[in-house]
């Protein structure tokens, strides 16, 4: 078998543990493809990819494509001579892209396929309620996470735990599924499977404005995986009534109490130290939230400085 020539394609921090690890064990990586640089903040300075800034603190050859099927960057990419390409939180590519190296393109994806293909499988495991989730590596083909399964891992998922630490916990372990996987590749001992193909899939869809609102009208169970799995970003949303002010605020850290109680779903209850939301089986008690154009904080402190009305509640 020929010697490796990786070009990996990533943008965000995520990605940067994997392509890390590949350069720590010498693997020699040809070319760092990454998303093109944004501007951002109020001065709208360009903001470099995660990836990006790793790459140029090693010296990496970086192509940065706005378009993946631009002749163009075909030709500088064919150039780099890779015979393995390597996926990490990048976008689709097209058909002649992955299917230009060798040894095919691979992707890690931070799920247990073919549960939660899509955008953002960490948030939906935690949003769903589930006991475990993973990372997996495949064949990259036509659709969306479909390849042939190379290797996967699972965790446990714990009853506390948001969306950033189980983030964490997947970039180290994917990180090392990399390596995993692609020993295998280069002494020619990969076996693959088919993804299986069941009614009841789970998809990990896009996170948009409407799918991160609060229902308050949820089981409790529902609503405290919603407000962790979303935590710390994008973060959970509802709207807050109190007296004459309409405000959309976000929720960051949040407790469940099952109790009986007479109160209708949104109700709020506060004293000096709590924050508490009337849900049907008990309340939902707020940790820390963020008001509009203020940064986010402890319940205690928005207590200092802010009063709930007799009849405040959340929509």
């Amino acid at each position: 078998m020929k010697a490796l020539r990786i070009v990996f394609m990533g943008t965000p921090d995520f990605a940067v543990t994997t392509l890390k690890a590949l350069v720590e064990n010498k693997y020699n990586v040809v070319g760092v493809i990454t998303a093109p640089d944004k501007p951002a903040g109020r001065g709208r300075k360009l903001n470099e990819s995660a990836v990006k800034q790793y790459a140029k603190s090693q010296d990496l050859t970086i192509l940065q494509p706005t378009n993946l099927k631009d002749n163009h960057f075909l030709e500088e990419l064919k150039m780099l001579k890779a015979n393995l390409q390597i996926v990490v939180a990048f976008r689709m590519l097209p058909k002649v892209v992955w299917q230009m190296p060798e040894y095919g393109t691979f992707n890690l994806h931070a799920s247990l396929l073919p549960n939660y293909r899509g955008a953002a499988p960490i948030n939906w495991a935690i949003i769903n309620g589930e006991a475990k989730t993973g990372v997996s590596t495949f064949f990259i083909d036509e659709k969306i996470d479909t390849g042939d399964m190379i290797l996967q891992k699972e965790i446990p998922i714990e009853p506390d735990e948001n969306a950033g630490s189980l983030h964490d916990k997947l970039m180290h372990m994917g990180s090392q599924l990399v390596l995993t996987t692609v020993a295998a590749i280069e002494n020619g001992t990969v076996n693959t499977v088919p993804q299986r193909e069941t009614e009841n899939i789970k998809t990990a869809y896009k996170l948009n404005k409407d799918n991160c609102k609060i229902n308050w009208d949820a089981p409790i169970d529902n609503i405290y995986n919603h407000i962790r799995g979303l935590s710390p970003y994008p973060a959970a949303w509802c709207t807050l009534i109190n007296g004459k002010n309409e405000l959309d605020i976000k929720l960051y850290h949040a407790e469940k109490e099952l109790s009986r109680h007479n109160l209708s779903n949104g109700s709020i209850i506060s004293s000096k130290k709590d924050l508490k939301i009337a849900v049907s089986e008990g309340y939902i008690i707020l940790k820390e939230i963020k008001l509009p154009g203020k940064r986010a904080m402890d319940i205690k402190s928005l207590l200092n400085g802010y009063t709930f009305e007799t009849n405040a509640k959340m929509l």
